[in-house]
């Protein structure tokens, strides 16, 4: 591989840094590895829930040029509401409605006639109706290259399927196809589209075969998850799930785990305590907690919680691409249960890496044979570990997505 730099620019919906959810985890990571050895800037949006100056700072510890664009559309509660019925009436997606900000091309003009880019990395395809291919006058126009982190429009058509009213149901089921047809459009355009599994890129391809794509997995800091003396010891009766908590996915996993699949685990081991970490969890999370089940809201560090698990859970029944909880879990050496979607796309061994279950009876037991053999635990922690060490550190990440960004730029001279 040629030692040349690269000047990258990254386009995104909100920031890498600091990261809070797995969005943000994916791109900060591959961007701080990427970082060792080329060029990056960034040019993104910012809701106003987030402190921009913490971002700033944060971004220029990697980034030459950092453009962050004040994001006026993000609103929860009856804003949000509104702002999806109007979207009923428009040909494009909510998702699209929510980050088109005129002053958002404007900085992409600036940025982009102002210096040559090797590569325009764009995350998710929500901006992709966003000139991004400009260069100063005379210089060739860069390569589009799109982080797809899920199959969205799959994601949202899961929801229209799975939706608890039917209002959402229908609300879904116009808005997926619109998703649809913007996303596939971003992927043609482009000249690669980089997925988190192979799964996701034998969807894409089967969509499109013409489009250069490559697998670029999802991974962790395992320099920073990895068990230290200083944290607690497993207390043997935790069980943890984390995520951000306003996410889809991660509300339908909670809500099943704690009514279909706790009452199992509290039976069987009346000292066992259920505890659930993240940021933005909605009233009907909310209302779970009780003397047993606790949410914590946002942390700043995970690992304490983490390392004094007795087990991690990740009972998804939604959702793509791959979980950076998973991946974080597995580098803090920990025993995880998991469906089998939530466990999609990382090769790991059930049995030895992982244990994995669909049933809410199985996924109980599967729980209550960590809570009562703490050796087990210890030794699928430690496989865990070892895995994510070996395959989803975000060095080998950044390195891979490099060799597809060098593939574009070969194919395009």
């Amino acid at each position: 591989m040629s030692p040349e730099r690269l000047s990258i620019l990254f386009v995104s919906q909100t920031p890498a840094s600091p990261p809070r959810f797995g969005a943000q985890a994916r791109v900060h990571g591959l961007m701080t590895q990427l970082a060792r050895r080329h060029d990056l800037a960034a040019v993104t949006l910012v809701e106003d829930e987030l402190d921009a100056e913490e971002c700033r700072r944060a971004m220029q510890a990697y980034c030459r040029e950092v453009v962050l664009v004040p994001n006026p559309n993000v609103r929860q509660g009856l804003a949000k509401r509104l702002r999806q019925l109007r979207s009923l009436a428009s040909t494009q997606s909510f998702e699209r409605l929510l980050v088109t900000v005129p002053a958002m091309q404007r900085a992409l003009d600036r940025v982009l006639r102002a210096r040559r880019f090797d590569v325009v990395n764009l995350e998710f395809t929500f901006l992709g109706d966003c000139d991004l291919r400009q260069a100063p006058p005379g210089e060739r126009l860069p390569p589009l290259v799109v982080d797809s982190h899920n199959i969205d429009y799959d994601l949202a058509r899961q929801y229209a399927r799975a939706g608890n009213s039917l209002t959402r149901r229908l609300y879904a089921g116009a808005n997926w196809r619109k998703l649809r047809r913007e996303e596939l459009g971003t992927y043609r355009d482009a000249d690669g589209v980089y997925l988190c599994s192979a799964a996701d890129e034998r969807h894409v391809l089967d969509q499109l075969p013409g489009v250069r794509t490559a697998v670029i997995p999802n991974a962790a800091d395992v320099e920073y998850y990895h068990p230290r003396p200083t944290d607690p010891p497993p207390d043997g009766r935790t069980v943890v799930y984390f995520g951000l908590l306003s996410y889809v996915p991660n509300v339908d996993g909670v809500i099943h785990f704690v009514k279909d699949i706790w009452p199992r685990i509290a039976e069987a081991h009346p000292e066992a305590r259920c505890k659930i970490i993240g940021g933005r969890p909605p009233p009907s999370l909310l209302a779970l907690a009780g003397p047993r089940v606790e949410l914590t809201g946002f942390v700043s560090d995970l690992r304490p919680h983490l390392a004094a698990a007795a087990a991690v859970v990740v009972p998804l029944r939604l959702g793509g691409g791959t979980r950076l909880k998973i991946v974080e879990a597995m580098a803090m050496g920990k025993a995880i249960v998991s469906t089998t979607l939530g466990a999609e796309g990382i090769e790991a061994v059930p049995g030895r890496d992982l244990l994995v279950e669909d049933e809410p009876a199985a996924f109980a037991d599967a729980v209550n044979r960590l809570l009562a053999e703490p050796g087990l635990a210890a030794r699928i922690g430690q496989s865990a570990r070892q895995l994510a060490v070996e395959r989803y550190a975000w060095s080998g990440a950044a390195r891979a997505l490099e060799s597809f960004y060098r593939r574009i730029l070969e194919a395009r001279s």
